[in-house]
């Protein structure tokens, strides 16, 4: 007996209804009114709280005085891809968290939303706000096209460098072209943020080259007067389960990137579908599955609410949608009829006495016709193996304040480093790295 996991549960005008903008674009007079809300403070704890140091009071006094162009640039000179940040950033454990007009009786000024008015704006009236400072005869390489590498390589370009920037996949933009709910990131946004990165000049991109395969780190310190890492995540964790590359068991990365880049009405969709693991992956991937008619959706993490990696709002995003999320529990055995997936069983947890996580020997199944594993990602250092090295901690690539790695050519950043996992951490980073890289060209 074969299991039902047909395409297109639902028309795709049904689709297409289910993945409209989670929030709807500010107007103009919305954005006047939300701006005027801001108390300007002095010393902002909302841009104490960015990770790109973005004057957040700043901009959005600008808003409210009708100069958007302005505003816009008071943000991408310090995140470059502020739109997309505008979009899927965690404001509300980061500048709204801590915006002072968060009280019992008020809600906080949506920040992020005022981002990505003001940033849209430049966008959509394609008002270049950048440009290259003459040309320092030096060449940087940058490895990886996301946001990290993209955010390094246009600071360098801006001040003078000749870059060339090396890409795995077909087109350049990493989790934000590849790996980001389609919901979150509608239409073309990432490639129009990363054409207009691109449309400052000077930056080389060669898609489908992969370090340690189409070339090496040593060749590029060789050709190249300082190099940037940005891998990212290039390896998915595994449950270790017998069975769990069944028919019907995927990773969940790997499944966004089809969402976010095939026709939806194609893809697989089951109707008794599991998520493992309590992360924003893992919630991107159930209420995208949702919103594609699979008929119930199960988030399964092995601690409580609270220890989640997802956000409380990205929690409530999920269940709003209609994603049942059961905590404390972990796989402990996939089971499959004729070949397939038929169900998970599950080990309810608890913590020992010193605090670890243990399986209780209570055990649970919850039937299944499709599982999405979604348990972390990790780099894989393997593609970086030569004669010199950077020296590798804890499982990332270990580098210093100025994102220098051990080796005095090479910087790196993103996810493929210690840091939150987050697109404006690596915006960041690729931004500091860019600064140390400049000064070491300059004056070596």
């Amino acid at each position: 007996m074969s299991i039902d996991i047909r395409c297109a549960r639902l028309d795709p005008e049904e689709i297409s209804r289910n993945y409209s903008e989670l929030h709807t674009p500010l107007t103009e007079l919305q954005a006047i009114q939300e701006s005027a809300r801001c108390l300007f403070c002095h010393d902002a704890p909302c841009t104490e709280a960015c990770p790109t140091d973005i004057d957040i009071p700043g901009f959005i006094r600008k808003i409210a005085s009708g100069n958007v162009k302005g505003a816009a640039n008071t943000i991408l000179s310090e995140n470059i891809m502020g739109n997309t940040c505008g979009n899927v950033c965690p404001v509300e454990e980061l500048c709204e968290q801590v915006c002072v007009k968060k009280t019992a009786e008020e809600k906080p000024v949506v920040i992020g939303q005022l981002q990505r008015y003001a940033t849209d704006h430049v966008l959509e009236n394609w008002i270049q706000l950048f440009q290259r400072a003459p040309q320092s005869g030096k060449k940087a390489a940058v490895v990886g096209g996301g946001p990290a590498g993209l955010s390094c390589a246009h600071r360098l370009a801006m001040l003078g460098h000749e870059v060339t920037l090396y890409e795995s996949r077909d087109k350049p933009g990493g989790l934000n072209e590849y790996g980001l709910a389609a919901y979150k990131m509608l239409d073309d946004r990432a490639a129009r943020e990363i054409a207009y990165i691109l449309d400052i000049g000077g930056i080389n991109i060669m898609t489908g080259k992969t370090l340690g395969k189409d070339f090496e780190l040593a060749e590029l310190r060789r050709d190249y007067d300082a190099v940037f890492i940005g891998l990212g995540h290039n390896a998915v964790n595994a449950l270790g389960l017998e069975n769990e590359a069944v028919d019907g068991a995927h990773n969940a990365v790997d499944f966004i990137e089809l969402i976010r880049q095939e026709d939806l009405s194609t893809l697989p969709v089951g109707r008794q579908v599991i998520i493992i693991g309590g992360g924003n992956t893992a919630i991107d991937m159930a209420v995208q599955i949702k919103k594609l008619g699979a008929e119930s959706v199960t988030m399964v993490y092995r601690r409580g609410l609270d220890e989640m990696g997802a956000t409380e709002y990205e929690q409530q995003v999920a269940q709003t949608n209609g994603v049942l999320i059961r905590t404390h529990a972990k796989p402990h055995r996939i089971l499959t009829l004729d070949d397939q997936l038929n169900a998970v069983e599950f080990e309810y947890t608890q913590n020992d006495a010193d605090g670890r996580l243990t399986g209780s020997g209570e055990k649970f199944v919850l039937p299944a016709d499709q599982l999405f594993k979604a348990i972390g990602q990790a780099l894989d250092a393997t593609p970086l193996d030569g004669e010199e090295t950077p020296e590798i901690s804890h499982g990332r690539i270990k580098v210093d304040e100025s994102q220098h790695t051990s080796l005095p050519d090479v910087w790196a950043g993103g996810d493929c480093t210690a840091g939150k996992d987050l697109t404006v951490t690596a915006v960041q980073d690729g931004k500091i790295a860019a600064t140390s890289m400049n000064e070491y060209l300059n004056h070596g």
